[in-house]
């Protein structure tokens, strides 16, 4: 199997689910019981990942990558209860649902530039830039290039294939190839 980053961070909004949580979401936010993958706002407003999400956050947590959130949102209170009350459906049967949230090692998400969450990530966890992999739906937050980490434009969303890409990518980059 080839070497993954020491850190992958995406972007939430338009990366992981399709939409906007500072315009398209009011408060409060719920969760009907244990659905998975769905929390609700004051008005139904659906808030889910994208299909393939689930899959690769497990597969992240199970190959002991550093996993970030890293997102400009004017409304981080959010940001951050739908991460919690989103539930992630468990890979073995019987399991409880695990809350999106515990997959997520790192949370910097705040507005501003892209460039000061990583350079908070590489503070807090001593990981090198060119140990970061970032996932985002747009193109300016591609400055984060400037640092050395590898950026991948996702703008259809994550989803398996766009997660490859991300990966070779990298690899090319990083000569992590084998």
């Amino acid at each position: 199997m080839s070497r993954l980053p020491q850190l992958i961070a995406f972007d939430l909004d338009y990366t992981l689910w399709d939409l906007w949580i500072d315009t398209h979401v009011t408060a409060p936010l719920r969760r009907d019981n244990d659905t998975i993958n769905q929390v609700l706002d004051r008005y139904d407003q659906d808030i889910r990942f994208y299909r393939d999400v689930p899959q690769i956050l497990h597969r992240l947590r199970d190959a002991g990558v550093e996993v970030a959130a890293c997102s400009r949102t004017t409304a981080p209170t959010l940001a951050n209860q739908a991460l919690r009350l989103l539930l992630v459906r468990p890979t073995n049967e019987g399991e409880e649902p695990i809350p999106a949230v515990e997959f997520f090692d790192q949370l910097e998400i705040y507005p501003g530039s892209k460039i000061s969450h990583f350079k908070q990530l590489h503070e807090k966890t001593g990981i090198p830039y060119t140990e970061m992999l970032f996932f985002d739906d747009e193109h300016r937050n591609a400055e984060v290039e400037k640092l050395g980490v590898t950026f991948h434009l996702v703008p259809e969303g994550l989803h398996a294939s766009a997660f490859e890409e991300g990966l070779l990518t990298w690899r090319q980059r990083n000569g992590a190839t084998s």
